[in-house]
Parts: C-alpha cells; structure tokens; sequence
C-alpha cells in the first residue's frame, strides 16, 4: 500500500467514526459518549457453567449423540485440556459466558473468539471478543502467579472493552452492558467519558492550557497537576504529529485529556478541527457507577465547573453527578474512630491515667507502655492520618467536662 492509498484508508476510518460518534449523539440526546470500560466480577456471583458449554452436541450427522455419552463427555474434556493447560474449566466456562453477554449487550457484529488465548493485566488466559475479526475487547481470567495478591484476582474474572468496541456497538449497549455488571454486582474500574467538537473548540488548544493557568480547571481550590505532549512549539504546518493536555493524574483515578482528534484519525497535514476532551475515571480512590453508563453526560458535568463549561459551549445542560473519592470517605472515617477514642479517654480512662501519672511517672508508665499495639479500630489507619484526627479531636474537646476527678489523698503511714 503507498502512501496515497493510506491516506485515503485513514480517511474513511476517520470519517467512518465520525459518523457513528454524531449518530449517537442524534439518537441519545446527549453529546458525552463512552468510549472504554473496564470492570470485575467476583466468580461467586457469575453463574456455574452451562451444561451446553460443558458438554455440547457434536455435529448432526451419523456420530450424533446425546450430551451425556460418555465418549462425547471426554472428547469435551480432552478438548478443554488441550486448549488450556493448567486451566481451571470452571473459571473458563465462566469467563466465556461473561464475554458473551458482553458481546450481545454490545450488537450483532460482536462476536467471542472460542478458543482462549494467553491473559493481559495478570490474567493468565481471556476469552477475545471481536468485531469483523478484530479484538475490541477481552475477558480474563485465572491468575498468572502464585502470589498471595495474585491468589485473590484469580477469584475474580475481568472484562475489558476498548474504545473500538464502545464506538461501533449498537444502540443502546449502555444500559445492556450497565445491567449485566449491576445483575453480577461487579466492580467498575475504568469509564472513559468523551466530549467531541467536531468543528473545534473556539480558543483551541490554546484555550485549554490558558483556563488551566487561569485556574479554571482546579478542583476545590487546588491545582491539578498537568502534562503537556506533543509539538505546542511550532504551531504551523511545520508540526508533526498532535497535542495533548492531561489534567489530574490516574493515581487520583481522575484524568483529563484534551487532544487533537482529528490529526489522530486523518493526519496532521489534513488540518482536521476536531477536538476532543476525555474524562478518564478510574477505581484508585474512588467508586465508579454502573450509572456512569447510562448518564455519562451528568458525570463529566460533575468532575469540575471548567468540564461543566465545556459541556455548556456543546449547549447542554446536565444534572451535576459528582463521583467521591475514598480518599475523603477515608478520612471521615478515621477522625470518626479517633474521636470515639479520645470521647472513651476522657469520660472512662481518665481518672485511671490521671493516677498511674501521679504515682508511677512518667517514665514508669512509659515502660508499662512499651510494646502496646494500636486498638484495633485505629490500625488499618497511617500515622499521618491518625496525627491529623487526633490534634482535630483534641482541639474539638478543649473546654469540653469530663468526668469529675477527685485528687487522691496520700495514704496515711
């Protein structure tokens, strides 16, 4: 293939998609689109495997026989085994049966590869689910180590849909594949939400990296970091590749990514205006939503005011949902304990403290000490944490009575 015959493939791939994101957005109203999932499902809440996986009919013909024949029973067996060695047939069967669902909640042209192939992510094996016959997406399972951290993925089975997968399915795929997670009560771990303008952005991706610098884009008063890539030196067609501006990080399990889609699809030298902003939600830190599938639109609202703008030059407005972070729920937590621990200090322990002080010494009653562990509600917390909650108790109980301390008397000689 030359170079011309590229450039045309890459166009008709471009405008291919093009035309399928502006269909979804006609038919759904809404101009944030899903472009990749990811999520975990416990194998205690899939289902045993079929009796049809486990043992299905042989080709009609003269060796047609029931699925109980024994030699139809071992052929089956046999087969499994040879497919995956070491492979647990169980976590198989279930692994395949979740890909089938994901492949019908995704369309028609969505297909499961039947024969398993070596795992992604710590996944020893996955079941490919495909489109005209690419891989789109995949389901892991099985472990790849032994390891104790390993011991608990392999209790567990992973789906994982690309974008290609989420751009092309059929409508309404969202509210399938958010039933099919919620029916499993499984674990959503990544939901990339995309904002296009197809006719670009007014201002650009300069605008993008001025609201960042004027503080437009930070998160209850703090500044996110960022990261700038590609070529923002030369901005005429000297260029040669795209920019992209990220903003928060993956370790926060919230990320922004504005980028020039159209130099993506069609080339640089096509000089394509689209541009496209994606929300990149993660599980560090945070609980994502099946929700999140069928109201993508209300969530990118409520990652920031400055993604609540963006959808406004898109004249939309949304309901804000916002998502929390654990980081917050965590520390809720901790002061909660840590405010119990002081409350049962003050109004129970302390007359006793208050003598072993008198009596013992200090450094008496820091040798009776040495060696004591945490109570166990403050141990799953960092010293850090439990600094911060323990200064804001103290200070909270200042002037605060407690229970009322006769000074001893010295026993008499």
């Amino acid at each position: 293939m030359n170079k011309t015959e590229k450039r045309n493939a890459l166009v008709l791939a471009g405008n291919e998609i093009k035309l399928r994101l502006m269909a979804e957005r006609t038919a759904t109203c809404t101009p944030v689109h899903v472009d990749w999932v990811r999520f975990t499902v416990q194998r205690r809440n899939l289902q045993a495997p079929s009796v049809d996986y486990l043992f299905p009919q042989p080709p009609t013909g003269p060796r047609s026989t029931s699925i109980w024949d024994c030699a139809n029973r071992h052929e089956k067996l046999a087969r499994l085994i040879a497919q995956t060695p070491d492979c647990d047939s169980d976590a198989a069967a279930q692994a395949i049966d979740l890909a089938c669902e994901c492949a019908e909640a995704l369309g028609p042209d969505y297909a499961v590869h039947p024969e398993p192939r070596k795992g992604h992510d710590f996944y020893r094996f996955r079941f490919s689910i495909e489109r005209t016959g690419v891989e789109v997406g995949w389901v892991g399972f099985q472990a790849s180590s032994d390891s104790p951290r390993q011991k608990a993925q392999a209790a567990t089975v992973h789906a994982n849909l690309y974008g290609a997968a989420c751009t092309f399915a059929s409508r309404g795929w969202n509210d399938r594949l958010a039933t099919v997670i919620e029916e499993r009560d499984g674990d959503l771990t990544r939901c990339d939400l995309a904002l296009d303008f197809f006719d670009g952005l007014p201002g650009g991706m300069e605008r993008i990296a001025a609201d960042y610098r004027a503080g437009l884009c930070d998160v209850g008063g703090k500044r996110l970091k960022c990261n700038l890539l590609g070529d923002w030196c030369n901005i005429d067609a000297n260029r040669t590749n795209g920019r992209s501006f990220y903003i928060g990080s993956k370790e926060a399990g919230k990320q922004t990514n504005a980028y020039e889609k159209g130099h993506q699809l069609f080339g640089i030298e096509a000089g394509n205006p689209w541009l496209r902003i994606e929300l990149r939600y993660g599980n560090k830190l945070r609980e994502l939503s099946p929700e999140m599938l069928r109201r993508p639109a209300d969530f990118f609202a409520g990652a920031s005011d400055w993604h609540l703008s963006m959808l406004a030059l898109a004249d939309t407005v949304q309901c804000i949902e916002k998502v929390k972070c654990r980081g917050r729920l965590a520390l809720e937590t901790v002061e909660a304990e840590v405010t119990r621990n002081v409350r049962w200090l003050r109004q129970t322990a302390a007359p006793t403290l208050a003598v072993a002080i008198q009596y013992l010494g200090e450094e008496k009653l820091w040798e009776l000490l040495e060696g004591c562990s945490l109570p166990g509600r403050l141990q799953r917390f960092t010293p850090d944490e439990l600094t911060r909650a323990f200064d804001d108790a103290t200070n909270k109980s200042v002037g605060c009575p407690g229970p009322a301390f006769v000074q001893p008397q010295p026993l008499a000689a």
